[in-house]
């Protein structure tokens, strides 16, 4: 094969000297293009060597863009959108006006007159006195479960403020065996067994009689126009009050000064006189709230 090289060589050569520049001009026009091919196919196999990274890593300047002498760092990457769902709008924030009481709970005028005795009984609550038991009723075919009101009477009689935690008298629930009744009756029943003691109620107002303490109904579940709270926190007044009479107090208080808190032992329902309606006979600091005393 060399042989054959050599032979083509002189060949060549010969053919140069014999055919001059016209001859020679194109085949050495050929050999440099060959010679440029194979150069331009060995850089272009380097630079596949060299990078081996993926195609989009090699970004060609820009038009018109220099060349940086130092580093930039990469741009942070765009965040991508998540799938979580997006949060629901809040629901706009309804009417801080609520009805009134009239307007939440319909109260029965008139009952079967008969009653329905809480089957409930617990330990005594006090620290003194006498202990006086006492058992719950409910008039049939009213909307208040029994053994549940008895425990909420229970609970106000057991309050801080109340006769029991000031040695006025021990209390304790039962169902049978009382010493007083506390019965919650419908207007007209109320009405009924207040007259007996020739109290005209009206069908508006509790009354104690002679075996135990009545309570409406209407001021059980409604409270009163005249105090500035809830028919829950009215009902310890309803309580204190009542059992207070109970306990021997006989008397009724007024109002002992304007802005002061009216006694327990006021008809507060009948006005307030300038006082401030509360529901315990004892303040927060143990004192007795009195007033002067009043037919």
């Amino acid at each position: 094969m060399a042989e054959r090289a050599v032979s083509a060589g002189r060949r060549l050569r010969t053919g140069s000297r014999r055919g001059g520049g016209n001859r020679r001009g194109p085949a050495r026009r050929l050999v440099l293009s060959a010679l440029a091919l194979i150069t331009v196919a060995l850089g272009a196999g380097a630079a596949l060597v060299h990078h081996d990274g993926p195609a989009k890593d090699i970004a060609a300047p820009a038009p018109g863009a220099t060349t940086a002498t130092t580093a930039t760092p990469a741009p942070a990457p765009t965040p991508r959108p998540t799938t979580a769902k997006p949060k629901p709008k809040p629901e706009p924030t309804p009417s801080k006006k609520r009805k009134s009481d009239h307007e939440r709970v319909t109260v029965p005028q008139s009952g079967t007159g008969r009653f329905l005795t809480a089957r409930a009984s617990g330990a005594p609550v006090g620290h003194g006195g006498t202990l006086r038991r006492y058992r719950v009723q409910v008039e049939e075919g009213v909307e208040l479960p029994a053994a549940e009101t008895a425990a909420e009477i229970q609970r106000i009689l057991a309050h801080p403020r109340g006769w029991a935690a000031h040695g006025r008298g021990r209390f304790q629930l039962v169902s049978e065996n009382a010493d007083f009744v506390i019965r919650i009756a419908t207007p007209d029943t109320a009405d009924a067994l207040c007259l007996k003691q020739g109290l005209d109620t009206r069908g508006e107002l509790n009354c104690e009689t002679t075996d135990g303490v009545v309570v409406n109904l209407k001021r059980w579940m409604l409270g009163s126009p005249t105090f500035a709270g809830e028919p829950a926190e009215y009902r310890h007044l309803i309580i204190n009050h009542e059992v207070g009479h109970e306990t021997g107090i006989r008397q009724h208080l007024g109002c002992p000064g304007p802005g002061r808190p009216a006694p327990a032992m006021m008809q507060q329902i009948k006005g307030l006189n300038g006082c401030r309606s509360n529901a315990f006979p004892y303040a927060e600091d143990g004192s007795y709230i009195t007033g002067p005393i009043v037919p």
